[in-house]
């Protein structure tokens, strides 16, 4: 009977002990970062995945905080759950220029079936996708600078699905930033309390999150030394910002500017001057002269008196954007190009067929790919996306390459074929190795050649 006893007394936990070693993690380890300890949760769709969504980087910039580079962290108490994605900065349902743009696709069908995100002044969040979450991996880092004109968008839109690219052995980080009047705004008063400039807090907030990358991104697996930056039209425009600025380079090691860079682009600098000018000008609408009283000023409020200034303007125009504030940016970055000034870093730079502009776009890479031949600094390599996505007209349009670049095409409602699939892994294949190695060529791609005054190749990305 004893024996009978303890025979089942061994089987019952044995049982016990497999039945508990079966049981999956339901979520990833705790980390410690800036402002506290925090969790994340599993993918739904990749389980090796973890995701850290809504961290903080910096102070909500709101109150007296409008209107200045980002300040530290507030820390928390206990364990906060990083589960939910952030708010995205403040913007309107839809850009105010309207559907006929000339960007030749209706964008809120394209990318923003699930509706309008939560929106808030308190944006500044970021998120993280990792396979090694506390574990020493040394794992490339890439940091995604959303695009929108400058005045919408944010880091989890549905394409910026992180997964396929953390399943590729890659720390992706997507980051939300101030847009619009409360991201871009420049105006004299604000140039007084600074004492020396004043715009470019979207850039400030850009530079924020990559320190925050570089000081937190071990405790996710990452190489703090191994950072690429990368982003499309006016994430492109912010990139190019970036490595034209000296505050960046410890933070940067590589970029990949997606239709928005190079000489003579389609996305330029303003002066001071200029820029104080137009924020001004939207405040005496409203008959706001006081700092005291912007501040003030409701901010879903200044979202629509900046909206009633874009409709006034003649044909597009990105209003508010990146400015020589004398600080984070100089001068225009063709001078700083052609003074040699930029990061000397890899980069890959490319277009669509039917971009914005699209021969603009190609002179602008290829005049800066051989500038820096030229210079003898590190090579670019330029892209060429030509394949016009399946279900309408709209072609190789501007930013139609996001869905490939991030191997989302399941999220989209087009109906990719399996070449679509194949071209998407391709893709990612080279922008990962490119972060790995500063070198697009590896084991599991080849060919991609720098462009040079002897050899002026560009990788075309299409299906035969």
């Amino acid at each position: 009977m004893n024996k009978l006893i303890l025979y089942a007394a061994t089987l019952f936990c044995t049982l016990n002990t497999l039945t508990l070693s079966a049981q999956p993690i339901t979520n990833p380890p705790i980390l410690k970062v800036d402002g506290g300890r925090i969790s994340g949760v599993y993918s739904p769709s990749e389980s090796s995945v973890a995701i850290y969504k809504g961290i903080p980087y910096a102070a909500p910039p709101i109150g007296n905080l409008r209107w200045k580079q980002p300040q530290p962290v507030k820390p928390w108490k206990g364990i906060r759950k990083c589960d939910k994605f952030g708010a995205a900065s403040l913007q309107a349902d839809h850009a105010p220029i309207g559907a006929n743009n000339g960007f030749g696709v209706d964008y809120i069908k394209e990318f923003y079936q699930a509706g309008n995100p939560v929106r808030s002044e308190d944006c500044l969040y970021l998120n993280v996708y990792t396979t090694a979450p506390k574990v020493q991996k040394n794992l490339p880092v890439m940091v995604w600078i959303h695009g929108g004109a400058y005045l919408g968008g944010f880091g989890h839109e549905i394409e910026f699905d992180g997964n396929k690219l953390a399943k590729k052995g890659i720390v992706l980080v997507t980051i939300n930033y101030r847009l619009g009047i409360l991201g871009f705004l420049a105006h004299p008063l604000l140039s007084a309390e600074n004492g020396k400039g004043s715009g470019n807090y979207g850039l400030y907030d850009q530079l924020a999150a990559l320190k925050w990358v570089k000081k937190n991104i071990v405790a996710f697996g990452g190489n703090p030394n191994n950072i690429t930056v990368f982003g499309q039209s006016a994430g492109a425009g912010s990139v190019q910002a970036l490595i034209s600025s000296k505050m960046a380079k410890p933070y940067i090691q590589r970029a990949i500017i997606q239709s928005g860079g190079g000489l003579q682009g389609i996305i330029s600098t303003t002066s001071l001057k200029e820029s104080e000018a137009v924020g001004k000008a939207i405040f005496n609408e409203a008959g706001i002269s006081t700092l005291k009283e912007m501040r003030a000023y409701p901010a879903d409020k200044l979202i629509e008196l900046y909206n009633s200034y874009i409709r006034k303007q003649k044909g597009y125009q990105l209003v508010l954007r990146p400015t020589i504030d004398r600080q984070l940016i100089t001068d225009n970055f063709d001078n700083i190009a052609r003074s040699g000034n930029e990061l000397n870093i890899p980069y890959i730079i490319g277009y669509t067929t039917d971009d914005i502009s699209p021969e603009i776009m190609k002179k602008a890479a290829d005049d800066w790919s051989l500038l820096l031949e030229r210079q003898k600094r590190h090579p670019a390599y330029i892209y060429h996306f030509d394949y016009k996505l399946p279900g309408d007209n709209a072609g190789a349009f501007h930013s139609s390459e996001l869905w490939f670049v991030f191997g989302s095409l399941k999220h989209c409602w087009r109906p990719f074929p399996i070449e679509a699939y194949k071209l998407s892994n391709k893709m990612m294949n080279y922008w990962t190795t490119f972060a790995r190695t500063g070198n697009p060529n590896g084991k599991s791609t080849h060919d991609w050649r720098p462009y040079t005054k002897s050899d002026k190749y560009e990788e075309i990305f299409q299906i035969k």
